[in-house]
Parts: C-alpha cells; sequence; structure tokens
C-alpha cells in the first residue's frame, strides 16, 4: 500500500512573485477590498493550522511533491529554501519537513511550468481594450496547460511512489490529480479539496457574508 496526505493550497502573495501585484489588483476589483482582505487573513490562519498539523507528525521518510516544482536534489532543495526565504508558509513548511528527515521529489514538468508563466504574464499585461477577447484564449489556454500539469503530476506520483512508501502532495486547489492516481494509492485529505475550492469561488464570485464565513470557519478549523 502506498499513502498519500493532499494538501489543497491557496497561494499567499509570497508564492506569486512577480504577478502578486496584478492578482491583488484583479482580485480587489472582483470582490472588493473588505472582502480580499479578509480573504489573506483567512489564508494566515489556514497556513498555521496546516503547519500544525505537519508539527504533530513524525516526517522522517516522507516524500513531498510540491506544486510548481520542476527539480529535486540540491537544485529543488535551493528553491524550497528561496520560497521559504520569500516568506511562502507553504515552503516553509516543506523546509522543516525536509530539516526534519523528509525527501522532496521533481514534481512537475519545467515546459509546462514556462508555458503557464508565460500565459500568466500576457494576461496580467494584457490592455484592457482587448482584455476580454484575449482573456477567453487563455483561459482555454490555462485550462488544457492545467490537465497537461495535472496528467504529468499524476503519472509522476505513480511512477515514483514505491510500496509501503508515504508522501504529501502540496498542490493548488485547482488542480485535478486525484483521478490519475493509480489504485493502490491510499489518499488523505488533509484539508477537503472541494470545501477550499468553494471556499476560494465564495471568495471570487462575492457570494454573500454569510456563505462567505461558513466556509472560512472550515477553512481556519483545527485538522
Amino acid at each position: 500500500m502506498r499513502t498519500l496526505l493532499y494538501i489543497p493550497v491557496i497561494h499567499a502573495d509570497s508564492d506569486l512573485g512577480t504577478i502578486a501585484p496584478f492578482v491583488n489588483r484583479r482580485s480587489v476589483d472582483i470582490c472588493g477590498k473588505k472582502r480580499w482582505l479578509r480573504h489573506k487573513e483567512v489564508v494566515t490562519v489556514f497556513w498555521d493550522k496546516i503547519r500544525n498539523y505537519f508539527d504533530r507528525m513524525d516526517p522522517n521518510g516522507l516524500k513531498i511533491y510540491q506544486d510548481g516544482l520542476m527539480a529535486d536534489g540540491e537544485l529543488g532543495r535551493r528553491i524550497i529554501q528561496e520560497g521559504a526565504g520569500r516568506g511562502s508558509p507553504n515552503h516553509q513548511i516543506v523546509l522543516d519537513l525536509v530539516m526534519r528527515g523528509s525527501m522532496i521529489r521533481k514534481t512537475e514538468d519545467v515546459e509546462l511550468l514556462k508555458k503557464e508563466f508565460h500565459r500568466i504574464l500576457q494576461l496580467a499585461e494584457t490592455d484592457l481594450g482587448i482584455e476580454e477577447k484575449l482573456a477567453i484564449n487563455l483561459k482555454r489556454e490555462g485550462e488544457q496547460l492545467m490537465a497537461e500539469r495535472d496528467r504529468f503530476i499524476a503519472e509522476t506520483i505513480n511512477r515514483t511512489l514505491q510500496p509501503g512508501e508515504r508522501a504529501a502532495l502540496f498542490i493548488g486547489v485547482f488542480h485535478n490529480v486525484l483521478p490519475g492516481l493509480e489504485k493502490d494509492i491510499a489518499v488523505r485529505e488533509v484539508k477537503r479539496s472541494s470545501k477550499v475550492k468553494e471556499y476560494f469561488e465564495a471568495v471570487i464570485s462575492c457570494a454573500d457574508d454569510e456563505a462567505f464565513e461558513r466556509l472560512a470557519r472550515y477553512m481556519v478549523s483545527d485538522i
């Protein structure tokens, strides 16, 4: 039996690098400053709960697959260290796990990541006058790239996670990796991906305050 802890990720600003200002501007335009600031508070506590969960665990021997990680070994560790240094709670948790005996594994295909980054930059730099038409094409391209990345990640886990091993996958909430995993991999969702996705959709769809706060309470609940 192989086991996989599944951690649905909502990225903090420190994960987004140069596109963080663009994401913040668009998000405030969509859902308003008050809702977006409340969302950031929720994300901070969400990561605190994830951190507490792993602090209670003996991670020795745990294999770690990470959204956006296209290398393992020394290069992979350097990538994680740089992310942790920028303040990424996700990378800080992974770095702590590695220091306590876990091992990172190459998770993604570098060419697919380059395409995704280029697409996001295009969207960020789009002139407002032609934004709607271009955004449709970029959205379609993004959905295709996401599906390709999900297939690659699932195939990587299937191939590299050995019988008897346990692993953790930190992956963006809108990814859909689970259907591609082989049946002998037992998955435990540390936070239910469907609820985390529902929460984020409530943020960006301007859901009413009651629905939003109900989902926010799940996000910050103990694990």
